[in-house]
């Protein structure tokens, strides 16, 4: 399965849409800063956690490759991030809002795409091709329970966003250890809930956004010797230390466009001294896909972003 054939796979089942990622296509591109409180410099010697504040451009994002699906709560959630830091560098990260990832393989995750894409009499997935796949994914299986147990909260605002992968930090003393991260939000001002319609999850978060600044805190999972670092659909137990190294605030959102989060490749190997990737397989798929997708798309018409904020306001 190489870089070329799963993007192809995207376009197979979500059509092709010029100048559009071939997943997560639909977003707004996001601005906001995250103070560092110093308390992950414990685990990782990396500057992002070291104290002190730093600018952020972030995009939130529904999974699929269809600019123009409407919004749904069942839809997966993104938030992806890059921070720039000093000396050049940057921590770019990009997180969905289940816990779990469906996959162990990135071969599962291709063939997942094609057995659950909707069949044009019903609309729905195939359910004897879907059956068929999950009978040889057992750990699919398991994942999905995981997920369905744990239902998603009302729209980006209130949504805790993990980044699945398990990563390598060290310290200054060298002692290297596995993590894994969660943003989770911080107390927001209440907003009336936007009307019903395809877009209410980002009409949703940008009458939020507009009203005050949103916030989520970083959180590090360390992992135990024994807790898996090479399955992201495996999670790690609850009990597991938890180190809070500071607050992401969003500060705006925009329409996506030329200069924003638009032509940003958020490619989660791309990290700062003190943080490696892990033995998840899923991280150089991830790398190499991305950098397809972003590939097509820079060679590619532009077209409008696919949320415009004049229907917000209107």
């Amino acid at each position: 399965m190489t870089p070329e054939k799963f993007a192809d796979r995207f376009e197979q089942v979500y059509g092709k849409h010029d100048g559009f990622r071939r997943n997560h296509a639909k977003g707004v591109s996001l601005t906001g800063t995250f103070r560092s409180n110093g308390a992950g410099a414990e685990v990782c010697e990396a500057s992002v956690f070291a104290s002190g504040e730093f600018p952020v451009t972030g995009r939130f994002s529904l999974s699929g490759g269809m600019p123009h699906a409407a919004d749904t709560g069942s839809t997966v959630r993104g938030l992806a991030l890059r921070f720039e830091l000093p000396r050049g560098e940057q921590w770019r990260t990009a997180m969905v809002n289940i816990p779990v990832f469906l996959d162990r393989t990135p071969e599962g995750f291709a063939d997942r795409i094609v057995a659950s894409a909707p069949v044009a009499a019903t609309g729905k997935p195939d359910p004897a091709r879907m059956a068929e796949f999950l009978r040889s994914h057992p750990e699919t299986v398991k994942a999905m329970a995981y997920v369905k147990a744990r239902p998603p909260t009302a729209g980006f605002a209130d949504s805790t966003f993990h980044g699945l992968n398990a990563f390598r930090a060290t310290n200054a003393t060298g002692r290297t250890v596995p993590v894994r991260w969660t943003f989770e939000p911080g107390p927001h001002t209440p907003v009336p809930a936007p009307a019903e319609g395809d877009g209410k999850l980002f009409d949703g978060v940008v009458a939020a956004v507009e009203q005050a600044p949103l916030s989520w805190r970083l959180v590090l999972t360390v992992g135990d010797p024994g807790d898996p670092t090479d399955d992201a659909t495996v999670p790690w137990p609850d009990y597991r230390r938890r180190i809070t190294a500071g607050t992401l605030t969003i500060t705006s959102a925009q329409a996506e466009a030329e200069g924003n989060a638009r032509d940003l490749n958020f490619d989660p190997t791309v990290l700062p001294a003190g943080l490696a990737v892990s033995d998840d397989p899923l991280l150089s798929a991830r790398s190499a896909v991305y950098a397809q997708s972003f590939r097509r798309r820079a060679g590619e018409p532009k077209q409008p972003s696919a949320v415009q904020f004049k229907e917000v306001r209107a």
